[in-house]
């Protein structure tokens, strides 16, 4: 799949006459200043741990030869600052984690964040998570996927710009490896349910709400539902054979 063109990526898509097409995006570009501290950590790292956009463009692009290696791989969605990204990698040395997050400040963080935890088994991408899954993840490749506090999209009126969607589901499905798992949380009620619904109907998943995740540190996303009076749904999800 990796020898075939792939099509534009979400931002480079041009219509017919030029013009930049518009895309319903599960996510928002937000600011890109960083601080001192990001900035220092950005230097530090980003040439061997961040892979540049541009780079899944070409010919022959792989994962595997960004990280050094061929290893299980586990995809996370939404990295956030990399609170959890560093604590899960850091136990899992024989797995590769690439950790897709388009907000730069939080990539920058992040690699702070795994440089401390001594998680060299890390990489970043900023390319659209979903785009990402489609045409740079092999179907059946992955050990594991991790969706934790996506943005919920709160306002009814963008609730299809929500990460967890039947195509999407099904996609998602299709590259995990049978017996691997998708974790899951969210602090909004109605986004829990929604995940429910949609991951019991996709026929390769088994699974539904679970207890808390106890190798998930409590984040700096959770830490903020909590205290709005927010309460915490953890999923898990495993790809069956069928």
């Amino acid at each position: 799949m990796n020898e075939r063109v792939r099509p534009a990526r979400p931002h480079e898509k041009l219509t017919e006459d030029g013009r930049r097409m518009r895309e319903v995006l599960t996510y928002a570009r937000r600011g890109s200043r960083f601080t001192p501290r990001q900035q220092a950590a950005w230097q530090a790292h980003h040439e061997e741990w961040v892979v540049p956009d541009e780079a899944v463009d070409r010919p022959g692009f792989t994962f595997a030869t960004w990280f050094g290696r061929e290893a299980p791989l586990i995809v996370e969605i939404g990295s956030g600052v990399g609170e959890a990204t560093a604590a899960l990698a850091a136990t899992r040395p024989a797995y590769d984690v690439l950790a897709l997050e388009v907000w730069r400040p939080g990539v920058a963080d992040s690699l702070g964040r795994v440089a401390e935890a001594g998680a060299t088994n890390v990489r970043f991408c900023s390319v659209d998570a979903v785009w990402s899954m489609e045409h740079l993840v092999a179907p059946g490749s992955l050990a594991g996927l991790w969706t934790f506090f996506p943005d919920p999209w709160h306002k009814k009126r963008h609730h299809k710009r929500r990460l967890v969607t039947p195509a999407f589901a099904s996609l998602a499905a299709s590259r995990l490896a049978p017996g691997a798992e998708w974790r899951l949380a969210t602090d909004w009620a109605d986004y829990a349910e929604q995940m429910v619904e949609v991951l019991d109907a996709e026929p390769l998943l088994d699974g539904g709400v679970s207890e808390r995740w106890d190798e998930r540190p409590v984040t700096r996303f959770e830490r903020k539902g909590l205290a709005a009076g927010r309460s915490i749904t953890d999923l898990v999800y495993t790809r069956v054979t069928r």
